[in-house]
């Protein structure tokens, strides 16, 4: 049952400030020059407040770019391997995120809990307390409502905060975390007045079906729509490393003699040696196979595997694309096929 509560934005502040105060980190977006990006803030008023959507994504927060998974020392015995320590994980909030990049985090999840619990992952996940802010518009680049997500979405947010004027948030009290903070800090909250809250947030228009095209894809793996789409494709992973629901990583070593560290990091299949075998064969070996691999991973794949859609609409991938790909643009070709 989701709690309805009316927070001021002086409530918020004054929140803002007893969280710094217990100690935890907070990341909001943040304006510097044009670009708007997440970053540490030491109040609300480093928040950025009027944006659609940050350059980057949150998933930062929960699958950092560069993350140590274990030490490990070759000894005359053998081989000594020291995990980190998931207890020093530390607690995290994150402020003003959108509901797509909320969303977001129940699509990671899966990836990382599918077959395999990734205590790493699951630890910081449960260790970050989101709270979310509605959409009051959106640009030609979103495409959330297609994918069944509103631009109000509750889902993977501890509390989201829908804006009814310049002085008052609806506040949505989703989940446990989000219970304890009003529990904690009742004073900050009031009773939340009737509000249409759909009134109050972005229409984003509905472009195409997805059930339609997730079962219709598998028509298409030999199509030569795939080399049509990738002509203009660098390859260079910017659509991967925007996006908040890719979760393609590599694994490497950092050696110091005997000693050394093992890091996961972001890694994408656009990259043309991402299927490498070590014989030297590329089961991908042109730019379209590794197209078609992202497209029918987000929107096949794992919806059959993991009954999540690998995309949640926010549209970062065409916004980053050098050479102008965009993603919307060729699902709906692929609709039209």
């Amino acid at each position: 049952m989701i709690e309805k509560k009316l927070l001021t934005k002086a409530s918020l502040d004054n929140l803002v400030s007893k969280l710094l105060d217990e100690g935890k980190k907070i990341f909001a977006p943040v304006r510097k020059d044009k670009q708007v990006n997440f970053e540490i803030i030491s109040s609300l008023k480093d928040m950025a407040d009027d944006y659609i959507l940050t350059v980057q994504s949150a998933k930062f927060v929960v699958f950092p770019k560069v993350e140590k998974l274990f030490d490990y020392e070759t000894t005359k015995d053998g081989v000594k391997v020291k995990d980190i320590d998931i207890h020093t994980i530390p607690e995290l909030v994150l402020l003003g995120i959108r509901p797509c990049d909320s969303v977001a985090f129940g699509t990671l999840n899966s990836v990382f809990t599918w077959d395999y619990k990734d205590n790493i992952f699951v630890t910081r996940l449960k260790k970050t307390l989101i709270i979310s802010i509605s959409c009051k518009k959106s640009d030609e680049y979103c495409f959330c409502s297609s994918i069944g997500i509103s631009s109000g979405d509750t889902k993977g947010s501890d509390i989201l905060l829908t804006e009814i004027d310049n002085s008052h948030y609806l506040a949505e009290i989703i989940s446990e975390k989000g219970k304890e903070i009003v529990s904690k800090y009742p004073d900050l909250f009031e009773t939340a007045p009737d509000t249409e809250k759909e009134k109050l947030i972005a229409n984003v228009p509905e472009c195409f079906n997805l059930k339609e095209i997730s079962r219709n894809l598998g028509e298409f793996f030999q199509s030569d729509i795939w080399l049509e789409q990738s002509l203009r494709c660098l390859g260079c992973g910017a659509c991967a490393f925007v996006c908040p629901t890719c979760a393609c990583f590599d694994i490497q070593d950092e050696c110091r003699g005997k000693s050394g560290t093992r890091l996961r990091c972001w890694d994408s299949c656009g990259f043309s040696l991402f299927t490498q075998h070590t014989s030297g064969h590329n089961p991908r070996e042109v730019q379209s196979q590794r197209w078609r691999q992202r497209i029918m991973h987000k929107f096949s794949y794992m919806p059959d595997r993991l009954n999540v859609t690998g995309c949640v609409g926010c549209g970062r991938c065409s916004r980053a694309c050098p050479v102008d790909m965009n993603i919307l643009e060729h699902i709906i070709k692929l609709a039209e096929v």
